[in-house]
């Protein structure tokens, strides 16, 4: 909302100013000697004329006369001083009226003031109400004004009940009383000069960042502005997990299988290799040679059901980190996932250390008591062991499993040595479609059913006994565990295994499978 720029002056009130005049008139009688001499009676002047005439005929005559001069100036003189009163009452009259109209006019004055005072109130009390995105700041903190004066129809946003004198508050279109405009968060009236807003909804400024500015999911801290005041985060493209980039630098772990941080508030497993596992990936970790064999067979019988049967016996064995590097600088062909291999399948005869059985979990969440055992591979085929590191979640380590499996299965059909891209693009393929039987299978089959109560004798530590996830239904995180490996595989970067696997997906779902296989053979390339 733009700052309100036409000024509202005065009132639209028109003020009369009423003229008093002397338009007043005064009947006054207008006296006279023709009209004085009408008030005698005439029977008496006749009376003393007779009177007259009888005692002294001349001399009577002059007396009669200078009575009656003396009767005129008499009544004369009486009319005169009649008529000085009554203008003088007249005058003084006239002067209370005017003084009267003057007070009158005064006082229309100050009320005439004391409204443009209002309208001019009124008029700032406008402008100032529509100012909400930007308005002043005061000292007294309050967004609210009190004018006493103001009237008008208005109804409130909030309780749909007339505005009538005292505070309110004009926005998002409507007005409001100041306890109805209330915060969608808090339900407590917005008091504050700025607030903010999302969609038509308002907020208290401190009740929307508590809701809409992200917070870090590692730290649970609010995930700090850079040096340009936006809001910078770093987020899983699988997991969707917000944090802030400090922790890619600080030391923060990940869990080594599905490469979550490790929040403040949760602790995860130490693995003695320096690898670290989530509760979750805890679960359905697999975590000595012993356990892993029914899912090895597993593994087979998928491979039986593409008529990939694999008849020679390759050993299957779960190794620490330090043994799996040691056994793949040994091994002199094969193609390795840097930086850090999970798996392997050997050609070449050494002694290899693998784990026999599973650790249990010790103080601060570290696993002890690990047993292993040195292990002999001898070489009676061309493929004499297949590795995979210990500690991962089924699905990983089945996808792994599956992946070194048609290493084995092309050096034992006697393929050529292929470009790492052919190869290792057309094992993520195999690795793919298990995942993805695995996923909408929707439940593990009875080999590994089998997996949980071998894995459930074998140690009295508190992972062993939660093993739900190995057989039955899975769990919903063991799903989206199971998207997130094929999410993995889809999305990986790399010329060999990524780019490598989406030309033998695109292969196989031209030609098939089988026919896809044939051609490498014959070509050492994917079909076109």
């Amino acid at each position: 909302m733009g700052w309100l720029t036409k000024i509202l002056k005065g009132s639209s009130r028109r003020h009369y100013h009423a003229r008093y005049g002397d338009d007043r008139t005064w009947d006054e009688r207008q006296y006279s000697a023709d009209d004085d001499s009408s008030g005698f009676d005439n029977e008496e002047i006749d009376h003393a004329i007779a009177l007259s005439l009888v005692e002294v005929d001349q001399k009577g005559k002059k007396v009669i006369e200078d009575d009656l001069q003396c009767i005129k100036s008499d009544d004369s003189d009486e009319d005169e001083l009649d008529e000085d009163e009554i203008r003088a009452i007249a005058q003084q009259e006239e002067d209370e009226r005017r003084a009267k109209a003057q007070q009158e006019e005064d006082e229309r004055r100050a009320r005439a003031r004391a409204q443009l005072e209002e309208d001019e109130q009124l008029a700032k009390a406008i402008q100032d109400s529509l100012r909400v995105d930007s308005p002043p700041r005061y000292d007294s903190g309050n967004i609210f004004q009190h004018f006493p004066f103001f009237s008008g129809y208005r109804i409130c946003a909030g309780c749909n009940t007339e505005i009538g004198h005292g505070r309110y508050l004009s926005c998002m279109g409507a007005v409001w009383h100041p306890q109805c405009f209330r915060c969608h968060s808090c339900n407590l009236p917005i008091t504050d000069f700025e607030f903010s807003m999302s969609g038509n909804r308002p907020y208290h400024k401190h009740c929307y960042k508590e809701q809409h500015h992200p917070k870090c999911d590692v730290c649970q801290n609010f995930i700090p502005t850079n040096s340009a005041g936006l809001i910078e985060y770093r987020a899983h493209p699988f997991w969707l997990q917000k944090y802030c980039p400090s922790h890619e630098r600080d030391g923060t772990p990940r869990c080594c299988s599905c490469e979550r941080m490790e929040p403040r508030d949760t602790k995860y497993l130490s693995l003695d290799d320096g690898r670290k596992l989530c509760l979750e990936c805890l679960d359905s970790a697999i975590m000595d040679t012993h356990e892993c064999q029914p899912l090895y067979l597993e593994i087979q019988e998928f491979y039986e059901g593409l008529n990939m049967k694999v008849e020679q016996q390759v050993p299957l064995l779960l190794v620490e980190r330090q043994a799996l590097n040691e056994a793949m600088e040994g091994e002199k062909n094969g193609h390795h996932h840097l930086p850090e291999t999970r798996g392997l399948c050997l050609s070449e005869e050494q002694t290899v250390t693998t784990v026999l059985r599973r650790p249990r979990i010790g103080a601060g969440y570290r696993l002890i008591d690990m047993i292993t055992e040195p292990y002999r591979l001898i070489r009676r085929c061309e493929v004499t062991a297949i590795l995979i590191l210990y500690g991962l979640p089924r699905l990983l380590t089945g996808s792994i499993l599956a992946h070194e499996m048609m290493h084995a299965w092309l050096r034992l059909k006697g393929y050529p040595n292929l470009r790492p891209d052919v190869e290792e693009g057309i094992c993520q393929v195999l690795a793919h479609l298990w995942l993805e039987s695995e996923i909408y299978s929707g439940s593990g089959s009875d080999v590994a059913s089998s997996s949980s109560s071998s894995a459930s004798s074998s140690s009295s530590s508190p992972s062993s006994s939660s093993t739900s996830s190995k057989k039955g239904k899975r769990s919903d995180f063991e799903k989206d565990l199971g998207k997130f490996f094929k999410h993995q595989i889809e999305s990986d970067t790399s010329s060999a295994y990524g780019d490598g696997f989406r030309e033998g997906s695109k292969a196989v779902n031209k030609y098939g499978l089988r026919r896809t296989l044939d051609h490498i053979q014959m070509t050492g390339s994917f079909p076109y």
